[in-house]
């Protein structure tokens, strides 16, 4: 070869370079954030290591074949990353796009990495069918790698537009899905599709759209209105994560509640309704509380937070939504955090103020008994430290999904406005005597009747009975609480996962 073929071919790889660093034309899309500054938002300055630039480089018009991978850093932390670019061919999958990605997370496999997916794509070239669809290295080896990697590392999503048909399950797959607005969308079927098929006409808003699956399906944990909202709030979230399921959770200065005035947080009435939130907003460290899945089934509410600078999961019913009562998809949303939580060694704070499950005909056909017995099997094999606080009432078996003593957590904790019982005195009474309340006649005679019933009741189940045999362990005021669960986390600092004693069990779908 001469030096001017050389010299010509160097020109060839510098062209072919800066195309594909360039991708499509961004100009098409005003209101999104091209995939590399998208990149630039997640990752630390000069940290990122680009894997298959050049791929497809002979193609025309698809530079770096649609997809960026490669390793990064997030404050100082490598992890692996992929993103897709939404100027080339809208992101859609070929061969080589799905090459890249199964690269990326083999190494993260096995490197125990952290993946990122900045999720843009319109799902598979159909004009490479045969590359992306039906073999070893097709998409389905993605999936196949997602699951591998599910529970082992923490695997984020950031969905900036579609993630269509089969693609769809890429974001299912992971840990956490923050949606963007207006822009991000998930579906098996577009509605046109879906028109043919089923006769329904339909928007891609009403079908897949961000708001839809954050407050509808459960399929997103959050909506924001720009992207790099998004991406923020991944790298926050991968804040109270470890690297790996071997690792703990970062540890961070204390910080003190952002309110320390508890007059009134908890009333007393278990009639009276109030947001568990400013309770957690009492106890943990200031500004600290990440809620997951806000929006959807909000009568629980679950999150990360730090506690004296240490990580924790939460627990909560929601009293001033359906009166904090489980319903299926509340089930389901505690069951994925409380596994998410024991994946990746993060302890869990249970608070209690619950009259039960549901109730009723339209819920045992959703399958209230077989959704409840998911989130007692998460609950109950989770190995990580747990904390019970009941903070009013827990009642039924709502008592025992949210960690009863038979469960063996680390402590069960008391408010003094704690009542636990099988049902409220009043509804215990009408169940018990229900016909010598009605054969009473004179009104304030039945009256009497169900005073006198109500408060033997009420004795027979007070607090102090409670930690008299031992079911509560420790009666606290409101204001001690942080300091009773600090203290008690940091006792427990030291635990270890249990011998592997059978396979798995089957769990309750």
């Amino acid at each position: 070869m001469t030096t001017l073929e050389r010299r010509d071919d160097a020109d060839d790889l510098r062209t072919a370079t800066e195309r594909a660093r360039a991708g499509g034309d961004p100009s098409r899309w005003p209101t999104k954030l091209p995939v590399r500054d998208r990149l630039a938002v997640l990752l630390d300055p000069g940290s990122f290591v680009e894997d298959g630039l050049l791929a497809d480089a002979h193609a025309d018009g698809l530079p770096a074949d649609g997809v960026v991978t490669g390793v990064g850093r997030v404050d100082g932390r490598p992890v692996a990353v992929i993103a897709h670019d939404f100027t080339v061919k809208a992101g859609s999958w070929g061969e080589l796009t799905c090459e890249k990605q199964i690269r990326i997370l083999e190494r993260a496999d096995r490197d125990l990495l952290p993946v990122f997916y900045l999720v843009d794509s319109a799902g598979g070239r159909l004009s490479d069918q045969m590359g992306f669809f039906p073999g070893r290295r097709g998409a389905s080896r993605i999936f196949a790698l997602q699951v591998r990697l599910s529970g082992r590392v923490p695997q984020i999503c950031c969905l900036h537009g579609p993630s269509a048909a089969g693609g769809a399950y890429m974001p299912a797959f992971t840990d956490w899905v923050g949606m963007v607005e207006g822009h991000a969308s998930m579906y098996l079927a577009s509605p046109r599709i879906a028109e043919k098929v089923t006769g329904e006409r339909t928007t891609l808003e009403e079908m897949g759209g961000a708001v839809m699956h954050a407050t509808v399906s459960g399929c997103g944990d959050e909506v924001f209105t720009e992207d790099w909202e998004a991406v923020a709030a991944a790298r926050l979230l991968f804040s109270y994560l470890p690297d790996h399921w071997e690792a703990r959770p970062p540890v961070a200065e204390p910080v003190p509640p952002a309110r320390e005035d508890w007059d009134g947080a908890v009333p007393s009435d278990p009639n009276v309704s109030y947001d568990v939130r400013e309770v957690i907003d009492r106890f943990v460290d200031g500004d600290s509380f990440f809620e997951i899945k806000a929006g959807w089934a909000e009568e629980m509410v679950v999150g990360l937070a730090r506690l004296d600078g240490q990580v924790v999961g939460l627990v909560a019913n929601q009293p001033m939504v359906r009166s904090g009562a489980i319903f299926v998809d509340s089930a389901d949303k505690a069951t994925r955090f409380i596994t998410m939580c024991d994946a990746f060694n993060v302890p869990i704070v249970f608070l209690h103020d619950v009259p039960g499950f549901m109730v009723g005909v339209a819920v045992e056909r959703q399958g209230i008994i077989r959704h409840g017995a998911k989130l007692v099997s998460a609950m109950a094999s989770a190995e990580v430290p747990v904390i019970s606080v009941v903070l009013r009432k827990s009642y039924a078996a709502g008592f025992y999904a949210m960690c009863a003593p038979g469960f063996a957590p680390r402590a069960t904790l008391a408010l003094p406005t704690a009542t636990i019982g099988t049902m409220a005195a009043e509804a215990s009474v009408n169940a018990m005597y229900a016909g010598r309340v009605a054969a009473i006649e004179d009104e304030a005679e039945r009256a009497a009747f169900v005073a006198a019933r109500v408060a033997e009741q009420e004795a027979d189940v007070n607090l102090l009975r409670m930690a008299s045999d031992l079911v509560v362990d420790a009666v606290v005021e409101p204001t001690d609480l942080r300091g009773e669960l600090a203290r008690r986390l940091a006792d427990a600092a030291r635990w270890t996962r249990g011998p592997k004693s059978r396979h798995r069990p089957n769990t309750p779908v």
